[in-house]
């Protein structure tokens, strides 16, 4: 496999059709080494239009979902972000890439030594992988300029939207297949948040939020 054509045809192919058009993302997803961040087993499959599997039921989101994310965080170079479910890494490096400093909590032991290892090889000094329920966000770490979620949540937890500064973005896939959406969450103050849902896609649950119950009578 020509590693290079083939990171150019997802870019191309998937991420720039799916109205991923900030160059600074473009440029970054040409940079960082997504096949570095996918396990063995799937490495041919690092630059396919699908979520791949990273054991214990969990999966990295299609690249055009992490672009699209990424784009919608629209983090800047003195923020504070904290991601919840790091997995492989790989959001965690593009996080870093654009951000001052990243805190991912992952809350199984062997994918966050994982995504460590993978930091480290990559290069990445200012991304901590914490072991830690992500669905309570880290609250001594608080506030945050931006919060991601990488995978999805039936609602937005209050907690976390309590550790977003004035003027913070949220940005996580929410809702219940077959209907998700991309929804980004803006604090504007004490209590007062936008919301605003641009698309549609579904994307892995993340563990430990809560779900809506289904009880009919």
């Amino acid at each position: 496999m020509n590693i290079e054509q083939a990171r150019f045809n997802m870019i191309e192919q998937q991420i720039r059709p799916w109205d991923v058009m900030d160059a600074d993302v473009l440029h970054l997803l040409s940079v960082v080494k997504r096949e570095d961040f996918v396990p063995l087993a799937y490495r041919a499959l690092a630059f396919a239009d699908m979520e791949i599997p990273l054991g214990q039921g969990q999966f990295m989101l299609a690249p055009k979902v992490e672009a699209r994310l990424l784009q919608d965080a629209t983090v800047q170079k003195h923020e504070k972000v904290l991601e919840i479910g790091t997995g492989s890494g790989f959001m965690a490096s593009l996080l870093a890439h654009r951000a001052q400093r990243v805190i991912s909590l992952e809350i199984d032991p062997e994918l966050a030594k994982l995504a460590r290892a993978n930091l480290q090889k990559a290069g990445i000094h200012n991304a901590e992988v914490r072991q830690a329920d992500g669905s309570q966000g880290a609250p001594q770490d608080a506030p945050f300029d931006v919060i991601v979620l990488s995978g999805s949540v039936a609602e937005v937890p209050q907690a976390l939207l309590s550790q977003l500064k004035v003027g913070g973005r949220l940005v996580a896939v929410v809702g219940e297949e077959p209907v998700m959406r991309a929804t980004v969450v803006t604090r504007h103050g004490e209590a007062a948040f936008s919301t605003a849902q641009a698309w549609d896609t579904v994307a892995p649950r993340l563990v430990n939020f809560p779900e809506p119950s289904h009880f009919k009578f």
